[in-house]
């Protein structure tokens, strides 16, 4: 069996130091393959069959990855328009609780609807916000901004004590992080992260129930035989989480296949390992420099305040980074070294 350096070595091979992960992964040369041969599988003509059993291949490659049937996984684009789909399940004036200053994608949409009580509170005061009437907690499993982790269990015991529905974001979590996708009524994430894949998809779990979720996005795609439902209303919706599935970006999913096979030869944990003893080497290296992340321990995303203004600079000397409300964001996945960290420690200590 290939080793975790072999892998990525045969995959990987990036032009700059590359710690903008929490953005906008690179693409594996397997999925970059994957790619050319969609497009032109479509330039020649030939049937579009393999694209959409590239579709399937892929929801049942997150099922397994979040540890789930496939059957309760929907294929669709964005985190917004599931989050809308969430909201839209809503009665008015039900209670939505957020974190604060979470991604917009997980809270502008129960904003947006007008007649729901959305409260926020802290991250780490989520749980305990939790109150009787609460319907809906919704947050991100790890914070875009500044990488710090949700309590997820201590969220999922409070909503349960209080009878309110969970609602996760896994989309700076999923391919680093185990994603618990059975312990909570419904979760999202999008591929172009941790999950290497290209931008234009994103999976919706829900209950096995299907949940109070309304069919409002449905197209032909969602019907229990899409083939047979191509003209005028669709009479059977889709059994399963299929029914929340929106029309797929079919070269997405075709890269995206290859990119999910990666992370399971490679495996989460091993993932996991590499990225958080990255990150570490990072915090250990800002202390030495005077500065002090954004605590965010068990996190791959290490946030430095005040130093967001040097991103510019950084880019211009081929390091990636974010600007995130002033604050410089380094995201460390399966293709950074500790030579990167080292690069980056050193074009920081001669400007901070």
């Amino acid at each position: 069996m290939a080793t975790f350096d072999h892998l990525v070595r045969a995959e990987f091979a990036p032009k700059n130091v590359h710690l903008n992960t929490a953005s906008s992964a690179l693409l594996p040369a397997r999925t970059v393959a994957a790619l050319r041969d969609a497009v032109r599988l479509r330039a020649e003509g030939g049937a579009l069959d393999p694209l959409f059993a590239d579709v399937e291949a892929c929801r049942a490659a997150y099922a397994r990855l979040a540890g789930v049937p496939a059957r309760r996984v929907a294929a669709g684009a964005t985190v917004a328009l599931y989050t809308a789909l969430i909201a839209a399940s809503l009665p008015p004036g039900a209670e939505v609780l957020t974190a604060e200053d979470d991604f917009t994608s997980v809270l502008n949409p129960f904003h947006t609807r007008g007649d729901l009580k959305v409260r926020s509170a802290p991250l780490e005061r989520l749980a305990e916000s939790v109150r009787s009437g609460t319907a809906l907690v919704a947050v991100s499993a790890a914070q875009s901004a500044d990488g710090r982790i949700a309590d997820l269990p201590a969220l999922r015991e409070a909503a349960r004590t209080h009878g309110a529905r969970t609602y996760v974001d896994f989309s700076q979590a999923a391919g680093w992080l185990p994603v618990t996708a059975d312990a909570f009524d419904y979760s999202v994430a999008i591929v172009y992260k941790w999950l290497l894949g290209p931008h234009g998809a994103a999976f919706l779990v829900v209950p096995e129930d299907l949940g109070d979720l309304p069919s409002v996005q449905a197209s032909w795609v969602a019907a229990e035989h899409p083939w047979d439902s191509c003209y005028g209303p669709v009479t059977e919706l889709a059994r399963s989480a299929r029914r929340f599935d929106s029309s797929p970006a079919l070269f997405t999913y075709a890269g995206l296949r290859a990119s999910l096979e990666l992370l399971e030869e490679i495996s989460v944990d091993a993932v996991r390992a590499h990225d958080l003893a990255l990150a570490d080497r990072f915090r250990t290296g800002l202390a030495t420099l005077g500065r002090e992340p954004v605590p965010a321990p068990g996190s791959p995303i290490v946030s430095v305040p005040g130093l967001g203004r040097l991103q510019p600079e950084l880019a211009e000397a081929g390091i990636q980074v974010s600007n995130r409300a002033g604050h410089l964001r380094a995201s460390f996945h399966l293709y950074n070294t500790a030579d990167d960290v080292d690069r980056l420690l050193d074009a920081l200590s001669g400007r901070t």
